[in-house]
């Protein structure tokens, strides 16, 4: 798997490099650290050695998420949700993973199954399990689980992200509508700005979530104090004569005011992207 840790050790007159199954653990309670460490540690994940790498801090690991290097990626984090009496902990250690490595399993491990803080977890997005610490066989359920989650992510993905007549290339950020490259609706011999096209991403992936101004201004990694509810507008508008521009006999701002495509959300400054039925 991509993105592991290298050990290199000597056999006589060779050396080798062991891959090793890394897991990133948010946890602050010394009895389950305790606990599980010896027995993540000691399962054989996907034929390699594990390496489990706790934090006791959801400061600590934001930390060492955003200044670790691209490939430096765990395989797998294994979040708690309350963290040192803060319900968001666990969340805002999530965020974190999302925007430097969105395509690492998230599962969390929490004593508040079955509450709100579960309910908020799948909410946001980003998850791919919540495991409950008091129940029987935990040990083996936590085991069953990692490896599921291993494996969903070593399942093919695809390298386009569509929505109806959108695609959106996930390599180049390139877009298109109905088979037309979105441009810069004031000069249509160049491509459209960076900050739109990530932003329209991030809308499809949490559709049909709306996506509010705080939000976005953390999935782009921006500035909250610069990043206002007038940027986002502003780089929403451009976004919308984009798609007209891309194909002008097609109506694509009466379709946002009809409740398709980019969708203005409530009166807290959000947006969403709802996938357009009309056409």
């Amino acid at each position: 798997m991509p993105n592991s840790d290298r050990h290199h050790s000597l056999s006589g007159s060779q050396c080798y490099t062991l891959a090793m199954a890394d897991i990133l653990w948010v946890e602050d309670q010394s009895h389950w650290i305790e606990k599980f460490q010896p027995v993540l540690e000691a399962t054989d994940f996907d034929g390699r050695p594990t390496r489990v790498q706790v934090f006791r801090f959801a400061e600590a690991a934001c930390q060492h998420i955003k200044q670790s290097g691209a490939g430096q990626a765990p395989d797998i984090a294994l979040l708690d949700a309350q963290i040192n009496g803060r319900d968001s902990a666990g969340a805002s250690v999530s965020r974190a993973l999302q925007r430097k490595w969105p395509d690492v399993p998230q599962v969390y491990l929490s004593e508040y199954s079955g509450t709100d803080i579960e309910q908020s977890a799948f909410e946001q997005g980003g998850i791919q399990d919540f495991i409950a610490k008091h129940q029987r066989n935990i040990e083996a359920v936590l085991c069953w689980r990692i490896k599921a989650a291993l494996r969903q992510r070593e399942a093919p993905t695809t390298e386009q992200l569509t929505s109806g007549p959108l695609t959106l290339d996930k390599l180049t950020w390139e877009v298109f509508w109905h088979g037309h490259k979105l441009m810069n609706p004031n000069n249509p011999r160049r491509p459209l700005g960076p900050t739109p096209r990530k932003i329209l991403r991030y809308l499809v992936e949490a559709s049909p979530r709306p996506v509010s101004t705080l939000q976005m201004a953390e999935a782009l990694e921006a500035d909250p104090e610069r990043f206002s509810y007038a940027n986002y507008r502003q780089h929403i508008k451009t976004l919308r004569h984009a798609v007209q521009q891309a194909q002008p006999e097609r109506d694509f701002m009466a379709l946002c005011q009809r409740g398709e495509g980019i969708v203005t959300f409530g009166d807290l400054g959000a947006y969403c992207w709802k996938p357009v039925q009309s056409e």
